[in-house]
């Protein structure tokens, strides 16, 4: 499952929502993200854009 520090969402109507440090999965209905709030399922998913500024866990 990737890792982000930085997780943008953009929602279909170009509005974004911010996400850090998070592991999130892409699928059909949308992304499934997890992070320190909890689980977030969104399903109006225009384009993500994910950062990482640190070497991935192995």
């Amino acid at each position: 499952m990737p890792h982000a520090d930085t997780l943008d969402v953009v929602h279909h109507d170009d509005t974004r929502t911010r996400f850090t440090d998070v592991r999130y999965q892409l699928h059909r209905d949308g992304i499934r993200i997890w992070s320190a709030d909890g689980e977030h399922a969104i399903t109006d998913v225009l384009m993500t854009q994910a950062y990482r500024q640190r070497e991935a866990d192995r």
